[in-house]
């Protein structure tokens, strides 16, 4: 099993070098991987290095890769989480703002491709499951604005699951008609829509998931102290084929974490 950690669970990284602290706390785990956050997001008072405008120039891309090399670390995947005014990703909204988001998008997959790992999450905002709305219009002209430059660059545009049924997100995809745009498929976040249901349903696009857990009464989502079924997950997605990574997310923010990853890392290892 591939185990890597989604890097801002560890922290912010405003500048490089705290971007080098957070992978040097990622290795220390034992994870071969790391997720990292990249781009900025004024309404969460994010600030990032490897914001594409921010990391722009070769060199700087280049300090990135070996940055990791350096430590053992792959980079599995970018995460480019931007916010709408009332969504999680607002990619169905129709603010001044929505062509921002698309074209911080189109920088963060040019940025994964030059960084190596290709792979972009992220949460577009909840599709409606009325294909003739305007809303899921607009979703469909935004993503199909973002994928034809990912099939330009050779970016995997993947869409992170639960805000909509599994159902839906395949229907969605189906529809953009884009072989560049897939799935990172979160256990946590599809346990009201049916954790092991939903792999089989996305089974043609999952290339990257998170691990996460959801305790069901404190919410903790250190791994294996949940209510993921992760045996009948596991199987699901080994009958899949699946070989991709396991970036282990924990973004309760406790003073624990690194415990957290570590027996989440743990846990993992021995299914």
């Amino acid at each position: 099993m591939k185990i890597g950690v989604a890097l801002w669970s560890l922290g912010q990284a405003k500048t490089f070098a705290e971007f080098e602290k957070l992978l040097d706390l990622a290795a220390s785990t034992g994870v071969k991987a790391v997720q990292p956050w990249c781009v900025d997001e004024k309404k969460w008072n994010i600030v990032c290095a490897l914001d594409p405008d921010r990391c722009a120039t070769p060199p700087q891309r280049s300090a990135v890769r070996k940055a990791c090399e350096k430590r053992g670390l792959t980079i599995s995947g970018l995460c480019a989480q931007q916010a709408g005014p009332k969504t999680m990703g607002g990619f169905g909204e129709e603010d001044y703002e929505l062509e921002l988001r698309l074209e911080k998008t189109r920088r963060a997959l040019r940025l994964a491709v030059d960084l190596g790992a290709s792979i972009v999450t992220t949460h577009i905002g909840p599709i409606p499951g009325d294909r003739e709305s305007s809303s899921y219009a607009r979703f469909l002209k935004s993503v199909i604005h973002v994928m034809k430059e990912a099939e330009r660059c050779g970016g995997i545009f993947a869409i992170e699951t639960g805000q909509e049924s599994a159902e839906i997100l395949r229907q969605f995809i189906e529809d953009v008609g884009s072989p560049n745009l897939k799935v990172n498929y979160d256990p946590a976040n599809m346990l009201e829509h049916g954790t092991v249901a939903g792999v089989k349903i996305l089974k043609d696009y999952i290339v990257h998931t998170h691990a996460k857990d959801k305790h069901p009464e404190t919410g903790k989502p250190t791994v294996g102290r949940g209510a993921v079924p992760w045996k009948e997950y596991l199987a699901a997605l080994n009958e899949i084929g699946y070989q991709g990574w396991f970036a282990i997310e924990d973004e309760s923010g406790d003073a624990d974490v690194l415990e957290s990853v570590k027996a989440g890392r743990t846990f993992l290892e021995k299914l």
